[in-house]
Protein backbone atom coordinates (compact mmCIF):
# COMPACT_ATOMS: atom_id res chain seq x y z
CA UNK A 1 0.00 0.00 0.00
CA UNK A 2 1.09 3.28 -0.95
CA UNK A 3 0.46 6.39 0.79
CA UNK A 4 0.44 9.71 -0.59
CA UNK A 5 3.18 12.42 0.74
CA UNK A 6 1.53 15.56 2.21
CA UNK A 7 1.58 18.58 0.03
CA UNK A 8 4.89 20.64 1.25
CA UNK A 9 4.32 23.90 2.66
CA UNK A 10 6.39 26.54 2.14
CA UNK A 11 8.43 28.00 5.16
CA UNK A 12 7.53 31.93 6.28
CA UNK A 13 9.53 34.81 7.88
CA UNK A 14 6.31 37.01 8.74
CA UNK A 15 6.41 37.60 12.15
CA UNK A 16 2.94 38.57 12.46
CA UNK A 17 1.55 38.75 16.37
CA UNK A 18 5.01 38.48 17.56
CA UNK A 19 6.26 40.22 20.34
CA UNK A 20 10.05 41.54 20.20
CA UNK A 21 11.96 43.07 21.91
CA UNK A 22 15.38 44.84 20.64
CA UNK A 23 18.18 46.64 22.84
CA UNK A 24 19.92 49.26 21.77
CA UNK A 25 17.34 50.13 18.86
CA UNK A 26 17.78 53.74 18.48
CA UNK A 27 20.73 53.77 15.93
CA UNK A 28 22.85 51.48 13.64
CA UNK A 29 22.05 47.68 13.68
CA UNK A 30 19.99 47.62 16.56
CA UNK A 31 17.81 50.40 14.20
CA UNK A 32 17.53 48.23 11.49
CA UNK A 33 16.84 45.01 13.25
CA UNK A 34 13.90 46.30 14.49
CA UNK A 35 12.09 48.20 11.56
CA UNK A 36 13.13 44.82 9.81
CA UNK A 37 11.06 42.58 12.52
CA UNK A 38 8.30 45.75 12.28
CA UNK A 39 7.96 45.51 8.64
CA UNK A 40 7.33 41.62 9.11
CA UNK A 41 4.85 41.73 11.43
CA UNK A 42 6.42 42.33 14.68
CA UNK A 43 5.03 44.07 17.48
CA UNK A 44 8.59 45.74 18.42
CA UNK A 45 9.79 47.69 22.30
CA UNK A 46 12.50 49.79 21.48
CA UNK A 47 14.73 48.94 24.53
CA UNK A 48 17.75 51.99 24.61
CA UNK A 49 18.82 54.55 26.77
CA UNK A 50 17.96 57.11 23.97
CA UNK A 51 15.85 57.55 21.42
CA UNK A 52 18.18 60.13 19.50
CA UNK A 53 19.47 58.51 16.45
CA UNK A 54 23.58 58.81 15.90
CA UNK A 55 23.47 58.41 12.48
CA UNK A 56 20.40 61.25 12.26
CA UNK A 57 16.26 60.93 11.24
CA UNK A 58 13.37 60.45 13.15
CA UNK A 59 13.12 57.68 16.54
CA UNK A 60 12.73 54.50 15.72
CA UNK A 61 9.53 54.23 17.08
CA UNK A 62 8.49 57.18 15.20
CA UNK A 63 9.63 55.68 12.10
CA UNK A 64 8.13 52.13 12.49
CA UNK A 65 4.50 53.79 13.26
CA UNK A 66 5.07 55.63 10.41
CA UNK A 67 5.91 53.04 7.80
CA UNK A 68 2.82 51.45 9.04
CA UNK A 69 4.10 49.39 11.71
CA UNK A 70 3.71 48.43 15.71
CA UNK A 71 6.72 49.79 17.86
CA UNK A 72 6.71 50.67 21.59
CA UNK A 73 9.55 52.59 23.12
CA UNK A 74 10.77 51.85 26.73
CA UNK A 75 13.93 53.87 27.81
CA UNK A 76 16.11 51.03 29.35
CA UNK A 77 19.67 50.92 31.08
CA UNK A 78 20.78 47.49 30.29
CA UNK A 79 23.33 48.03 32.81
CA UNK A 80 20.38 48.47 35.39
CA UNK A 81 18.92 45.19 36.95
CA UNK A 82 15.59 47.17 38.00
CA UNK A 83 15.39 48.66 34.18
CA UNK A 84 15.88 45.47 32.53
CA UNK A 85 12.94 43.65 34.86
CA UNK A 86 10.93 46.78 34.56
CA UNK A 87 11.32 46.58 30.40
CA UNK A 88 9.66 42.89 30.60
CA UNK A 89 7.20 43.10 32.95
CA UNK A 90 6.16 46.19 30.97
CA UNK A 91 6.17 44.53 27.74
CA UNK A 92 3.91 42.06 29.06
CA UNK A 93 1.71 43.82 30.71
CA UNK A 94 1.56 45.80 27.36
CA UNK A 95 1.31 42.51 24.88
CA UNK A 96 0.56 39.52 27.32
CA UNK A 97 3.47 37.61 25.86
CA UNK A 98 7.29 37.85 24.78
CA UNK A 99 8.65 36.08 21.87
CA UNK A 100 12.06 37.41 20.74
CA UNK A 101 14.58 39.49 22.93
CA UNK A 102 17.28 40.56 20.55
CA UNK A 103 20.00 41.88 22.90
CA UNK A 104 22.14 44.47 20.84
CA UNK A 105 22.62 47.35 22.69
CA UNK A 106 26.34 47.57 23.44
CA UNK A 107 29.00 50.53 23.85
CA UNK A 108 32.90 51.05 23.11
CA UNK A 109 36.15 52.30 24.44
CA UNK A 110 38.60 51.41 22.04
CA UNK A 111 42.02 51.02 24.43
CA UNK A 112 44.71 48.60 24.54
CA UNK A 113 45.76 46.88 28.27
CA UNK A 114 48.00 49.05 29.24
CA UNK A 115 45.45 52.30 28.65
CA UNK A 116 42.49 50.99 29.55
CA UNK A 117 41.21 52.01 32.75
CA UNK A 118 39.66 49.87 34.92
CA UNK A 119 36.41 51.62 35.49
CA UNK A 120 36.52 52.17 31.29
CA UNK A 121 36.89 48.29 31.30
CA UNK A 122 34.40 47.42 33.88
CA UNK A 123 31.50 50.12 32.23
CA UNK A 124 32.41 47.85 28.98
CA UNK A 125 31.46 44.72 30.66
CA UNK A 126 28.97 45.69 32.56
CA UNK A 127 26.74 47.06 29.69
CA UNK A 128 28.00 44.61 26.76
CA UNK A 129 28.11 41.07 28.26
CA UNK A 130 25.79 42.11 31.91
CA UNK A 131 23.21 43.87 29.73
CA UNK A 132 22.84 40.57 28.07
CA UNK A 133 23.09 38.44 31.08
CA UNK A 134 20.64 40.47 32.67
CA UNK A 135 18.34 41.17 29.74
CA UNK A 136 18.41 36.90 28.86
CA UNK A 137 17.86 36.58 32.75
CA UNK A 138 14.57 38.23 32.73
CA UNK A 139 13.34 36.91 29.42
CA UNK A 140 13.73 33.93 30.12
CA UNK A 141 11.80 34.12 33.22
CA UNK A 142 9.12 35.25 31.60
CA UNK A 143 9.53 32.65 28.65
CA UNK A 144 9.71 29.46 30.22
CA UNK A 145 6.42 30.69 31.82
CA UNK A 146 4.73 30.40 28.63
CA UNK A 147 2.70 28.22 26.58
CA UNK A 148 4.24 25.72 24.16
CA UNK A 149 3.56 26.78 20.73
CA UNK A 150 5.07 24.39 17.94
CA UNK A 151 7.86 23.43 20.87
CA UNK A 152 8.90 26.94 21.17
CA UNK A 153 8.24 29.12 24.30
CA UNK A 154 11.03 31.87 23.31
CA UNK A 155 13.33 32.70 21.29
CA UNK A 156 16.90 34.94 21.67
CA UNK A 157 19.19 35.93 19.48
CA UNK A 158 22.77 37.63 20.93
CA UNK A 159 24.60 40.24 19.14
CA UNK A 160 28.31 39.43 19.16
CA UNK A 161 31.39 39.78 16.49
CA UNK A 162 33.37 38.44 14.41
CA UNK A 163 35.88 40.86 17.05
CA UNK A 164 34.90 38.20 19.70
CA UNK A 165 37.01 35.89 18.00
CA UNK A 166 39.81 37.70 16.61
CA UNK A 167 41.70 40.51 17.40
CA UNK A 168 40.69 44.09 17.59
CA UNK A 169 44.05 46.27 17.34
CA UNK A 170 43.34 48.39 20.61
CA UNK A 171 39.90 47.38 21.74
CA UNK A 172 40.29 44.81 24.61
CA UNK A 173 37.67 45.33 26.59
CA UNK A 174 35.17 45.00 23.09
CA UNK A 175 36.44 42.14 21.99
CA UNK A 176 36.59 40.35 25.54
CA UNK A 177 32.98 41.25 26.17
CA UNK A 178 32.08 40.40 22.92
CA UNK A 179 33.83 37.24 23.23
CA UNK A 180 31.86 36.07 26.36
CA UNK A 181 28.75 36.67 24.66
CA UNK A 182 29.57 33.71 21.81
CA UNK A 183 29.72 31.57 24.83
CA UNK A 184 26.74 32.81 27.19
CA UNK A 185 24.66 32.19 24.22
CA UNK A 186 26.15 28.37 23.94
CA UNK A 187 24.81 27.62 27.76
CA UNK A 188 21.61 29.12 27.93
CA UNK A 189 20.89 27.31 24.80
CA UNK A 190 21.73 24.01 26.36
CA UNK A 191 20.58 24.71 29.58
CA UNK A 192 17.14 25.79 28.32
CA UNK A 193 16.45 23.59 25.53
CA UNK A 194 14.12 21.02 27.54
CA UNK A 195 11.90 24.33 28.21
CA UNK A 196 11.51 25.03 24.34
CA UNK A 197 14.04 28.32 24.98
CA UNK A 198 15.63 28.80 21.35
CA UNK A 199 19.08 30.75 22.12
CA UNK A 200 21.20 32.21 19.24
CA UNK A 201 24.06 34.71 18.41
CA UNK A 202 24.78 36.90 15.14
CA UNK A 203 28.58 37.66 14.63
CA UNK A 204 28.62 41.16 12.46
CA UNK A 205 32.18 41.97 10.78
CA UNK A 206 32.58 45.38 9.28
CA UNK A 207 29.57 47.14 9.23
CA UNK A 208 29.25 50.72 8.37
CA UNK A 209 26.23 52.42 10.32
CA UNK A 210 26.68 56.10 9.51
CA UNK A 211 28.54 56.29 12.99
CA UNK A 212 31.85 58.51 12.77
CA UNK A 213 34.73 58.56 14.76
CA UNK A 214 36.77 55.07 14.92
CA UNK A 215 34.30 53.71 12.41
CA UNK A 216 35.75 56.32 10.02
CA UNK A 217 39.29 55.86 11.04
CA UNK A 218 40.99 54.94 7.10
CA UNK A 219 43.16 52.05 8.77
CA UNK A 220 40.50 50.52 10.28
CA UNK A 221 38.54 50.84 7.22
CA UNK A 222 41.75 49.74 4.86
CA UNK A 223 42.11 46.91 7.47
CA UNK A 224 38.67 45.75 7.08
CA UNK A 225 38.12 46.37 3.47
CA UNK A 226 41.73 44.22 2.55
CA UNK A 227 40.28 41.33 5.05
CA UNK A 228 36.91 41.16 3.97
CA UNK A 229 36.73 38.87 1.06
CA UNK A 230 33.31 40.36 -0.15
CA UNK A 231 33.44 43.37 -2.69
CA UNK A 232 32.12 45.57 -0.21
CA UNK A 233 31.50 46.10 3.55
CA UNK A 234 28.70 45.35 5.44
CA UNK A 235 25.27 47.21 6.50
CA UNK A 236 22.73 47.37 9.11
CA UNK A 237 20.37 45.11 7.19
CA UNK A 238 22.71 42.59 6.34
CA UNK A 239 22.54 41.47 9.98
CA UNK A 240 18.76 42.42 10.61
CA UNK A 241 17.90 40.08 7.72
CA UNK A 242 20.08 37.07 9.52
CA UNK A 243 18.30 38.03 12.91
CA UNK A 244 14.86 37.93 11.51
CA UNK A 245 15.73 34.77 10.28
CA UNK A 246 16.76 33.69 13.55
CA UNK A 247 13.82 35.05 15.24
CA UNK A 248 11.46 33.42 13.00
CA UNK A 249 9.48 30.18 12.57
CA UNK A 250 11.66 29.44 9.19
CA UNK A 251 14.79 29.18 11.59
CA UNK A 252 13.78 25.23 13.52
CA UNK A 253 16.21 22.72 15.29
CA UNK A 254 19.28 25.72 15.63
CA UNK A 255 20.37 26.91 19.10
CA UNK A 256 23.36 27.45 20.67
CA UNK A 257 24.46 28.32 17.03
CA UNK A 258 26.70 31.84 16.15
CA UNK A 259 25.63 32.86 12.24
CA UNK A 260 28.59 34.94 10.88
CA UNK A 261 27.51 38.04 8.80
CA UNK A 262 30.93 39.07 8.02
CA UNK A 263 31.34 39.02 3.95
CA UNK A 264 33.48 36.03 4.25
CA UNK A 265 36.69 37.67 6.80
CA UNK A 266 36.73 34.47 8.62
CA UNK A 267 36.56 31.94 6.42
CA UNK A 268 39.89 33.75 4.93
Amino acid sequence: MTTTPAPYSAASLAMDGKVCIVTGAASGIGRAIARQLAANGARVVIADVTDTVIEGGEPTATLIERDGGHAYAIATDVSDTAQVDALIARTVERFGHLDVLVNNACIRHARPLLDLDEADWQRVIDVNLGGVYRCCRAAVRQMIAQPDIGGVRGRIVNLSSQHGMIAAPGDLAYGASKAAIDYLTRQIATDYAPQGIVCNAVAPGKIQTGAGGRALDPDVLERATRRTPWPRLGDPDDVARAVLFLASDLSTFTTGATLMVDGGWMAA
